[in-house]
């Protein structure tokens, strides 16, 4: 990749969002984010949430701006600024009516994960005891994304969910952020039979700094990227990028919203143990977005080239904007019209 076409992409961040985050961001030269916009609201409490984005780009223009396809995020970098791309953590939004789908594309979302934490309409979580595959409704919401295009998500959806999303999506899949459960067995990482079909189908994987996916303890930047090195070997150099999981700025209220919303009264675990149920400290190479450069330093300690690199660090994740962010226009069923 040309060093003047260079874009650093974090796949997700999911923290509280104040003008502070945002300037971490820019410290740590990363030129686009994934955003979380919601994980459990339903359609009118993600309005809500929508109007704060709207406010945030109004209130801090000189640092961020909505990006909707590929192109829209070079001229946002070319602008000196970052580039936000917005998404959902779950299919709530979308209740039970595919009409949501188009509503929140024309709305600016961009990414849609199909499950958060558990069983919804369209599929199952990495967290059912059974999970059944994708649902009808699932196939028509993954086909109506398609066609928009919306990038599906499968971060925290199960197993045979996530391999029937793979066999359905004509457009690649992602998995925004996660790692291999071969190297760090946990529910919520993923098989490598879901990630060499992930790669087959031209996908892309966001390997994650988070602790929770790492062994639940402190790990070093040459252990991470071990694990990076492993998915590469297992999917190719064009199917890995960075999806950092970054969560910053919240409270223990705010966590358990989080890993359950309103369907249960329990505490839930989420990817968390019964030792470690909080906020884990972030690894000493990761404390904050700002330190981005580091993973990128590791990684070319790692063994890999400057070429692969870029690739790791953004230009996999451009290929899937350019390839799956089509504009709107560009993606409605074509009417023949009679001549005059």
């Amino acid at each position: 990749m040309d060093a003047n076409n260079r874009i650093v992409v974090d796949a997700l961040q999911s923290s509280n969002f104040t003008r502070e985050r945002f300037l971490e961001i820019r410290a740590g030269g990363i030129d686009c984010i994934h955003a979380t916009v919601v994980i459990w609201e339903d359609a009118r409490t993600t309005l809500d949430l929508l109007g704060g984005w709207n406010r945030m780009f109004r209130e801090n223009d000189d640092l961020i701006a909505l990006a909707r396809n590929g192109q829209e995020i070079r001229d946002v970098v070319a602008g000196g600024r970052t580039a936000v791309v917005l998404g959902f953590q779950n299919a709530s939004s979308f209740e039970d009516d595919l009409d949501l789908v188009e509503v929140f594309f024309d709305l600016g979302i961009r990414v849609a994960q199909l499950t958060y934490n558990i069983q919804n309409h369209v599929g199952a979580s990495c967290y059912e005891t059974q999970d059944a595959g994708l649902t009808r409704f699932g196939g028509y919401v993954v086909e109506e994304m398609n066609r928009l295009g919306m990038l599906v998500d499968l971060s925290h959806v199960g197993e045979r969910t996530s391999l029937d999303a793979i066999d359905q999506s004509a457009r690649p899949v992602t998995i925004t952020h996660a790692n291999p459960a071969a190297v760090w067995p946990h529910p919520r990482n993923k098989s490598d039979e879901v990630l060499r079909k992930l790669a087959i189908r031209g996908g892309v994987l966001g390997v994650a700094p988070y602790a929770h996916l790492t062994g639940g303890g402190p790990v070093g930047l040459e252990e991470w990227t071990s694990m990076v090195a492993y998915a590469v070997d297992l999917m190719g150099i064009d199917h890995v990028g960075i999806g950092s999981d970054a969560s910053h700025g919240w409270d223990d209220d705010k966590l358990q919203w989080i890993r359950k919303g309103r369907w249960s009264h329990e505490t839930q675990l989420g990817p968390a143990s019964a030792d470690a149920q909080g906020w884990l400290p972030w690894p000493d190479f990761f404390k904050t977005p700002a330190m981005f450069p580091t993973i990128e330093q590791g990684l070319r300690d790692r063994g890999f080239d400057d070429a692969e690199v870029d690739k790791l660090v953004g230009g996999n994740w451009m290929r899937i904007f350019d390839e799956g962010l089509t504009p709107h226009r560009d993606s409605r069923p074509k009417v023949a019209r009679a001549s005059a």
